[in-house]
Formats: structure tokens, sequence, C-alpha cells
């Protein structure tokens, strides 16, 4: 499938391109290109990897140019630029909007005249019943996606999205939080312990992106199934692991956070394929006769409900402490506790 090819990852410096380095750099793709704008971040890649297979680009998705720049030749792209942290799209709606909506139309304006075969957009749980700007944000580069996917033949240019909840100890997540406050001694603290996210790995998160790359059609969003947890489970699960004594402060929900995560829309679940470990959520295909809008109904959206970290399956602690012990991060944190 990636025999030969050249593979393009915007935002490449972040924890999924670098998942993805490991996932594909002993295959026999021909190229990995990272794309991304920060030179501290590619300079480290550049010296961790050493491998004359990955190449790097500086630029950023708000400007087409270095886009075309970084494109020439490439046959694939995985799109994961974005603004991610919640309070900084809230206190800069106007920057997420910038890279995550018109960077995104950037990266598919750009693939479609440089003749890229296939892009797959990256989304966020955040943006079913979006309530953020990050979220708001993510829903709209999904429309994007969606929208631009109708407009170019799928036979010159594929475009199609996943969609997951956060991953596992990338940066900027809870995991790591819980960690450095365990070592540091200070007390965990939780927003609100019954507040439930879905429990997904890096490696799974790439696995997702190569099962839409693969199974994909023009427009889709894929999601993978996923069991999930607690917030106060896993900070429990933490201590166990770690052995600590921390004290668990609850201090609230923080601005823009929801109580659960939400995968599939009811609506979206009403029209999705189950795949067995995944959902495909076909786009709408319907044009702008409006006419059958309003004289085509459907009984199946009665029927549905949303999927969400409620209403999956629900991990105990200790099945908990065993996803967590899956992770390389959690198994090189583990070797150098030095627990008094």
């Amino acid at each position: 499938m990636f025999q030969g090819k050249t593979l393009l990852i915007t935002g490449g410096t972040g924890s999924f391109g670098n998942a993805v380095l490991n996932r594909f750099l002993n295959s026999e793709i021909g190229e990995i290109r990272i794309f991304s704008r920060d030179e501290k971040k590619q300079d480290d890649m550049r010296r961790q990897y050493k491998n004359e297979k990955v190449k790097f680009f500086i630029g950023d998705v708000r400007d087409m140019q270095s886009l075309k720049n970084a494109m020439y030749g490439v046959d694939y792209i995985f799109q994961a630029a974005a603004l991610k942290q919640v309070p900084s799209c809230e206190f800069f709606p106007m920057e997420a909007v910038k890279t995550n909506i018109l960077g995104t139309d950037n990266v598919l304006t750009a693939a479609i005249e440089c003749g890229v075969k296939k892009v797959i957009c990256l989304s966020t749980d955040k943006a079913a019943y979006p309530i953020n700007a990050m979220g708001i944000s993510k829903a709209m580069m999904e429309r994007v996606f969606v929208a631009k996917a109708k407009t170019v033949s799928s036979e010159k240019t594929l475009i199609c999205g996943t969609r997951y909840g956060n991953v596992m100890a990338s940066r900027g997540s809870v995991i790591p939080l819980f960690l450095e406050q365990i070592k540091s001694g200070s007390p965990m603290t939780v927003t609100n312990p019954n507040m439930t996210r879905f429990l997904m790995s890096l490696d799974e998160a790439v696995e997702l992106v190569v099962f839409a790359f693969r199974n994909g059609k023009a427009g889709d969003i894929m999601v993978q199934k996923s069991p999930a947890s607690t917030i106060g489970d896993l900070a429990q699960a933490l201590k166990e692991l770690f052995c600590a004594d921390n004290e668990i402060r609850i201090i609230g929900t923080r601005h823009g956070e929801k109580k659960c995560e939400t995968l599939l829309t009811r609506e979206e679940h009403s029209s999705a394929f189950d795949l067995g470990s995944y959902y495909r959520v076909p786009a709408d295909t319907r044009d702008l006769n409006y006419d059958k809008y309003f004289t085509v109904g459907s009984e199946l959206l009665a029927k549905a409900e949303e999927y969400t970290s409620d209403n999956t399956e629900r991990l105990s602690v200790e099945q908990i402490k065993q996803r967590l012990l899956s992770l390389d991060y959690i198994q090189r944190e583990l070797e150098g506790w030095d627990h008094k």
C-alpha cells in the first residue's frame, strides 16, 4: 500500500507524527515528509531518527505556498496540523479558525492542485455537539473536508477523515499531568471524578488513520470503538501503579469541558455502518435540491442514540491499570520511578 510512496504529515512534529514514523519508518515506504512550523522540534526529530527517508519542511498550513512547496511528488497526506488546547482556543478563537478551518481548506486545495491521491483529516470527539471554540472549529473542519470531497473526483483525490477522543499520554493530556503531580508529591487535581473519557492509545490512533486510508470513501468519517473510564478511576489506577499516596483533590469542571465524550451524534449513529471495531459515517450526498430535505425522511433517527464515553464499555480500575501498562510511556516512567 505504501511501498515506494511519499507520505506528508502536516503538524508532523506532534505525538501523532512521531507515532506514524515509528509505525512506517522500517516499512517499504519511500519517503515521509514532516511539515510543521516548529524548527526546534524538527531538529530534535532529525537527530533522533537520523533516517534518510524522513524529510523536514518548515511551513504553516495557513500559508498556501509553503504547503505547495512541500507537496511536490506527494502521494498521500495525513492532515494532523491543529490547535488542540481547549483553553487556548477559548481565548483566541480566531487563531483556531485560521489553523483548524482555513488551514485544512488550504491543505485540501493544495492537495487537489498537486494531484495528491489521498488525504486523511484528523478530527476529535469535541467536534460532536461542540461546546467550545476548539470543538466548533473542528466541527467546521469536518464540514470543510466533507464538502471538498464532493467537489473533486475521488479517483483524482480521495478525501476522508477520522474522529477520536483523547489519546492516552499524548502531549497536554491528563496522564502526564497526573504523573507530574505524583512525582512532586502534589495533590492530583481531578476536575470531576464522574467525568468519563475514552481510553485510546497513540498506536490505536495511528491504526484508525490507516484503517480510514484503506477503507474510507470520499467524505467518510471513521470512528474506532473504544472503552472508557471515569477520571476518578484513572487517577486511582495511576496512584496504585506508582504506589503513590497523593491526595486526590476535586477542583471542579474547567471552562469548556464536557462531562463525557461523544464520538457519534445521534444523527450520525443513525446512518453509520458498524464495521466491527469501527464505525463508518458516510457523507450526506444530497445536493442543493431542498425539496428532498422536506419530503423524504427516515425513521432511523428516532431509534438511534449517541455513542459516548458514558454508554461504551466501562473499565474497572484493574482494567485501566492493564491498559496503562501497555503504554511504552508508562513503562519508562515506572522504570525511572524512585518512590520513597
